[in-house]
């Protein structure tokens, strides 16, 4: 199968993943369920590629392990952590917009453009799941490192995270130590390191026009949906973040800075 048609494979099998999770959001009257899927999207669409290759290289093998690992943990935690929490604030703000149409609107406005969006991210996947490519390449080392960097980051933090949050003693207060104390958003960071990573493993093949993936992966991250509206939220909830947004660096980890009220040597 030719590429333009495994990607068009692709597209289809991520549409239709998200038309299957939006009938049961409505079913739920949570569109949420959306981002429990998003880990695994990427997983049913590596396996389209995987699949439909006539000849994977032994790499294909490695890389569709690595998509797979981080997709399933991302998914079973995301699950996990919104069980018994109803629908995110998100997606209830925009049901009260549009209260008697959100159900079709959110087909196209939340699920069919969640696809779309997965769809490109994953580009470097249908370049480096389908060609044979030398697995000592040096792009595909880093790549392998980026990616063993990025989960540390996003799974760890994440673990970090749950057992502060399950402390009641911790309520109100901002998380500060850990890969916390290095970077705000470790999970986002990490995140990006994945498909930086996962673009290496591309690139090595010579698909270097694939980095459209990283680079829509990191604006959404930076701008749109990841760090840009988190912080609003949180520099508002909990007083103490503005202090942590001074000593500690919003994405790239970093040594942090001496607290404002840290003494003087």
């Amino acid at each position: 199968m030719k590429e333009t048609s495994a990607a068009l494979l692709g597209l289809a099998a991520a549409g239709a993943l998200m038309v299957v999770v939006w009938v049961g959001s409505l079913v739920r009257r949570d569109a949420s369920l959306v981002d429990r899927f998003w880990g695994l999207g990427f997983v049913v669409v590596a396996l389209v590629y995987w699949w439909s290759a006539e000849w994977p290289g032994g790499g294909a093998a490695l890389l569709f392990g690595l998509v797979a690992v981080w997709g399933v943990r991302l998914s079973g935690y995301l699950t996990w952590r919104n069980w018994g929490h109803g629908e995110d604030y998100r997606y209830r703000a925009m049901r009260a917009k549009a209260p008697g149409r959100f159900g079709l609107t959110s087909l196209a406005t939340v699920f069919l453009l969640q696809a779309a969006i997965l769809w490109v991210v994953s580009l470097p996947l249908l370049v480096a799941l389908r060609r044979s490519y030398p697995v000592d390449h040096p792009l595909v080392a880093i790549g392998a490192l980026l990616w063993l960097v990025g989960f540390y980051f996003e799974a760890v933090g994440d673990w970090q995270l749950t057992r502060f949050r399950a402390d009641p003693g911790n309520r109100g207060k901002v998380l500060d130590r850990g890969v916390w104390r290095l970077t705000r958003h470790p999970n986002y960071f990490g995140d990006a390191c994945l498909w930086w990573g996962f673009f290496g493993f591309a690139a090595a093949n010579g698909a270097w026009w694939t980095v459209i993936g990283p680079v829509l992966m990191n604006l959404l991250l930076l701008k749109v949906s990841g760090v840009a509206l988190l912080e609003r939220r949180l520099v508002d909830a909990k007083p103490q973040y503005r202090d942590y947004v001074a000593r500690t660096n919003a994405f790239i980890p970093w040594r942090p800075k001496p607290r404002r009220d840290a003494p003087s040597p």
